[in-house]
């Protein structure tokens, strides 16, 4: 498999479920400006979408979309941990919870990196976020994780969290957050991720 991917985007999920499941995979760089991979391509040769993550299966299939790779590549390792089983009540909370941070943290979040949106919208979606952080803040101030124990979800909230700092967002102003994101922090595979990725080549 291959995995294109640009560092500390949304693709920093997928890559970590792959080194949690031991799944063998390369990973491919994504220019996100230029749209050229480290294979000397065009991204849109293998996504049209033009954004990153994008799964390729040896057969040449691509799957793109945060939480449908997540989700697959978990199913690929039956029993593994990170993900109940298809079919399942505890399976479709977790479609729930990747739902959540697909539209209110991940697009939420989108606009604040942008140049060309005035101050004073941004300004709108942060007080959105900030309550969207709220509801965070509360559901993990009761548990370790979204779900029973360390599972997808937790790897996509991990990763779209890890932006806040871009937005000058302090997220000491959630305690239980931050606590969280300490603890998904110290995991072997996420700091292997992270360096992984930091160890590649500009493109």
């Amino acid at each position: 498999m291959k995995l294109y991917f640009a560092p500390m985007t949304c693709s920093l999920s997928p890559h970590i479920v792959l080194r949690e499941l031991g799944l063998p995979f390369e990973l491919i760089r994504v220019n996100n400006q230029t749209k050229r991979t480290s294979e000397g391509r065009d991204f849109h040769e293998t996504n049209p979408k033009g954004y990153v993550a994008a799964l390729q299966l040896d057969n040449g299939e691509v799957l793109t979309e945060g939480p449908a790779i997540l989700q697959f590549l978990t199913d690929q390792v039956p029993g593994n941990g990170l993900a109940p089983a298809a079919g399942t009540w505890e399976r479709a909370r977790l479609q729930e919870h990747l739902n959540f941070i697909s539209s209110e943290i991940h697009g939420v979040s989108a606009p604040l990196f942008s140049v060309e949106i005035p101050d004073t919208v941004k300004a709108i979606f942060r007080q959105k976020l900030f309550k969207r952080l709220d509801y965070l803040n509360l559901l993990l101030d009761r548990k370790d994780y979204l779900m029973d124990t360390f599972g997808i979800a937790d790897a996509y909230l991990f990763t779209v969290l890890t932006w806040l700092p871009t937005f000058n967002i302090d997220i000491s102003e959630w305690p239980a957050l931050a606590t969280y994101m300490q603890r998904i922090g110290a995991r072997p595979c996420v700091l292997a991720a992270i360096a992984a990725e930091a160890a590649t080549q500009p493109v």
